[in-house]
């Protein structure tokens, strides 16, 4: 099936609209009203300003205060309000406005693992002794709360709260100012995005939560206690894995904001967790740690839906690092394939995606395509492009569906998978995450979107064989291919750590968790013994430490393997550049850094506007689109997801080591490409710190088919600074 599409992303200022066939009266939902980077520094003048806004588009200050949630005016501007859907589409014409974005429901990514990396706290030349564990530095972790009296926080050993620290013990149903201490230095919580979204009270005589910062579920004290617990003597799970337990940076204190809530179907929406970075930055945390994420169909940069990327965003203009899980929806990635050869003469046709043609939009099941879920009305006559929302999933039962609802044509989005199969109904083809947010992409910003059905062709090429691991999120990243993701790999499988007490008889107040949410406060914990010694490195320079110095062999030398039936050798997109490895990352010789100017021209490659670009980073952006700016972000990666024939790409490198320095360029191309560096040897000296350096990258012979992996190696004496490198060949 060939479709007539353009990939290119634009920003689009239109808010979707939920099609109905049936008249009906206005319901109010909350929205985020999203206004980009601050223009005064006073909070109270910027609420002043959300609050005039909304009166002038609801007609009276009373209306205005019935329907804001959340004014954000701290880390960034914007307001959380409840709205109609056609004043949400007016708002977001008023002046100053960067888009509005409907609010939605995240969840969450679910003792001697410090040692496994190197970090015991009996050596005295590793970065736990460097660092001194971590003192002075705050950890922001943004979860389900804490269970305050776990021994992980208690406050032995450790010194006054920071002089920078602005935040408060936020009091609530069983948590008063005396469950925080030189630990535990603060808590906030949450709620009201929750509470609209669920319409229902909580029920706390029942246990269903606690209306607090105190922990119902268990999670957040597990990830808050692996960033930065405090030392705990024989700790234990019934028995098992006893020693013992400490976080990362123990002697580092912890500020915890609940977000997710365990009432009703529970979850952490994005107008909480907006809220939650708003505060953390005016708070002064150093770190944040966010173990929360997005569902797919993921939404484009020029659609600023993701409440975690706006959030992170601006925490990182402000010198905060943020650490995100990966997700555990692996082992495949997020190339399209279909042996649909029956003829038909629909030629180009109109493409929608389920979700606005939805019978029921208060439920997700038209995002698959189930039987039942599509308005036959809106269907009919259109090809549909459907998301597999589980593994259990397939276009077979999509294509029912969809022929059930009058629709001429499915593309299914869906994990990687080999194989071919026919729907028999209607024409369909099944293509990856990756392809099917592109295709997303481009309906949500045509005006009358089409594609054309056409008949499978042959390809003949050399094909990889698909991966198979565990439940770790893969790469490559759906919403920006050109951005290696993960990052970073951290253990995560069998975590003992803090709890919350369970069960009839006294729990030891530490389970045994997995999963990516247990490899998020490993780097946070990491991430805060680093900036305890490099207090000036901005969040770029902290991320390029932990990507470049990372193993990729084994504790006993051998390669590192992604688990599932193939075990084969873990490439970029199972684990970005590697392993951690703290006691490297401390002193990485170069570093890539990035700028504010860097992600400017980043944003502005991707399909910003310059309108966009100014208001979100309140910089005076002049955007032209150059596919390049993708691909120069000064990443310690370099990823090409259509290289054509030759592609130049360049970076930069800060000498953080000894000021005389000389680095020699090692090449490992990946196969089927040969690789240019230019120039091989980076000098250093005291009045040359930074060095520019370009990559040309150029196809030796016929590629079709996955990504190829490489890595370039610059080399001193001392130091062996990897970039991983990711690249699909293709030719046209």
């Amino acid at each position: 099936m060939d479709t007539k599409l353009n990939f290119f992303v634009v920003l689009t200022l239109v808010s979707i609209q939920f099609l109905s066939t049936f008249p009906k009266a206005a319901v109010s939902n909350v929205h985020i009203v999203y206004m980009g980077e601050k223009e005064n520094e006073d909070p109270t003048v910027t609420k002043m300003f959300h609050y005039k806004m909304l009166s002038d588009l609801l007609g009276s200050k009373e209306a205005a205060k019935s329907s804001m949630l959340y004014s954000y005016k701290h880390g960034f501007s914007g307001f959380a309000a409840r709205l109609t859907d056609s004043q949400a589409k007016e708002i977001e014409a008023f002046p100053g406005v960067v888009q509005v974005i409907p609010n939605q429901v995240h969840k969450f990514h679910t003792t001697r693992s410090w040692d496994f990396m190197g970090l015991n706290d009996h050596s005295t030349t590793n970065l736990l002794t460097k660092s001194n564990m971590g003192e002075g530095i705050i950890i922001g972790v943004i979860d389900s709360g804490v269970w305050p009296e776990s021994e992980s926080f208690n406050d032995r050993g450790m010194n006054p709260i920071p002089p920078h620290w602005k935040g408060i013990c936020q009091e609530g149903q069983l948590f008063n100012s005396s469950n925080c201490n030189k630990k535990l230095i603060g808590a906030r919580w949450f709620v009201k995005g929750i509470l609209d979204q669920s319409q229902t009270p909580i029920n706390i005589s029942n246990g269903e939560d606690i209306l607090s910062a105190r922990d119902s579920s268990g999670h957040g004290t597990h990830t808050v206690s692996i960033a930065a617990g405090n030392f705990v003597v024989n700790a234990n799970y019934e028995g098992l894995a006893a020693g013992l337990a400490r976080g990362g940076a123990p002697r580092a204190h912890l500020a915890v904001y609940k977000v997710c809530w365990s009432f009703g179907h529970g979850g952490c929406t994005d107008v909480d967790l907006l809220k939650a970075f708003d505060k953390a930055i005016q708070d002064g945390v150093d770190i944040l740690s966010v173990s929360i994420g997005i569902s797919i169909p993921l939404f484009s940069y020029a659609d600023q839906r993701n409440s975690i990327a706006i959030g992170s965003f601006h925490a990182t203009a402000k010198g905060i690092t943020v650490a995100c899980s990966a997700g555990n929806d692996g082992p495949t990635a997020m190339t399209g394939q279909s042996v649909d050869t029956r003829m038909h003469n629909h030629g180009f046709t109109g493409i929608t995606f389920s979700d606005r043609i939805a019978l029921n939009n208060s439920d997700d099941s038209a995002l698959g395509c189930k039987r039942g879920s599509l308005n036959a009305t809106l269907a009919a006559g259109q090809i549909i492009l459907c998301f597999s929302q589980s593994s259990t999933q397939n276009i077979f039962s999509a294509a029912i569906s969809v022929a059930e609802a009058g629709g001429v044509g499915l593309i299914f989005a869906q994990y990687r998978s080999d194989g071919l199969e026919s729907c028999h109904y209607i024409p369909c083809i099944k293509v990856d995450y990756e392809v099917g947010t592109q295709i997303l992409s481009y309906i949500r910003k045509t005006r009358s979107p089409i594609a054309k059905l056409g008949i499978p062709k042959t390809i003949i090429g050399k094909w990889v064989s698909p991966k198979v691991a565990d439940f770790s999120g893969r790469g490559p990243s759906s919403i920006s291919p050109t951005v290696l993701k993960p990052d970073i790999a951290a253990p995560g499988v069998d975590i003992i750590a803090a709890y919350i007490p369970f069960g009839a008889e006294k729990s030891s107040g530490f389970a045994l968790l997995s999963g990516t949410s247990m490899s998020c406060p490993h780097i946070a914990g990491i991430t805060a013994l680093i900036k305890s010694v490099h207090k000036n490195w901005s969040p770029a320079a902290i991320r390029s430490a932990l990507v470049t110095t990372a193993s990729q062999k084994g504790t006993d030398g051998s390669n590192i393997a992604e688990e599932g039936s193939t075990r084969k050798v873990a490439d970029p997109f199972d684990m970005g550049g590697g392993v951690v490895n703290p006691n490297r990352a401390i002193d990485p010789g170069l570093i890539y850094d990035i700028e504010t100017n860097d992600y400017v021209k980043f944003l502005c490659g991707t399909g910003f506007s310059s309108k966009s670009v100014s208001g979100l980073t309140q910089t005076k952006a002049n955007c032209t689109k150059n596919r390049l700016n993708e691909l120069n972000l000064n990443l310690p990666s370099i990823t090409i997801p259509y290289l054509k024939r030759k592609v130049t790409v360049s970076r930069k490198v800060t000498n953080v080591g000894p000021v005389e320095s000389m680095y020699k360029a090692v090449v490992e191309a990946p196969q089927g490409v040969n690789m240019k560096v230019e120039p091989q040897i980076l000098r250093f000296n005291k009045t040359t710190q930074i060095v520019p350096f370009k990559v040309t990258f150029f196809t030796t012979g016929k590629v079709y088919g996955d990504y190829r992996f490489g890595r370039l190696i610059w080399r001193d004496p001392k130091h062996t600074v990897t970039i991983p490198i990711s690249m699909r060949a293709i030719f046209v």
